[in-house]
């Protein structure tokens, strides 16, 4: 069932999915401006040299990424009063760039604060790249 609005919004309600794609250039940018440089983020040569696939995503970028589609469907990022999540496996972003794929399901609401749980799932390339991401929202 797709939400309408934060106000319809029942336990068991999903969003998505949410399309966010990532090339070489995103990840510059955001090394550009996070300061993180590490150049398994920037450096083909470097990525496979210390034995991963390719260049992968900063891990922060892509809780950025999930944290964004949370935001959107909420409402703004101030109804996101908590967000948590794990980080199980890269974003490998080869030279022709690659998606990631957010979806969330409401888990329970509180009736009396009208604050909602969402289990976020976030995937590339059909692969789970966060667990146990969790976000809190402020409904209406």
């Amino acid at each position: 069932m797709s939400i309408r609005t934060a106000a319809e919004t029942e336990a068991g309600d999903s969003f998505g999915p949410q399309t966010v794609p990532v090339t070489r250039e995103t990840l510059v940018a955001y090394a550009n401006a996070s300061g993180d440089q590490n150049p398994i983020h920037q450096d083909e040569a470097f990525a496979r040299g210390v034995g991963l696939p390719d260049v992968i995503a900063h891990g922060m970028w892509t809780m950025g990424a999930a944290g964004s589609a949370v935001s959107a469907w909420a409402g703004g990022a101030d109804r996101v009063v908590e967000f948590g999540t794990r980080f199980t496996k890269p974003v490998v972003v080869p030279a022709d760039g690659a998606e990631v794929v957010i979806t969330g399901t409401v888990k329970s609401i509180d009736p009396e604060t009208r604050r909602a749980v969402v289990d976020v799932t976030v995937t590339a390339a059909g692969d789970k790249v966060l667990g146990r991401c969790l976000a809190t929202v402020q409904l209406d």
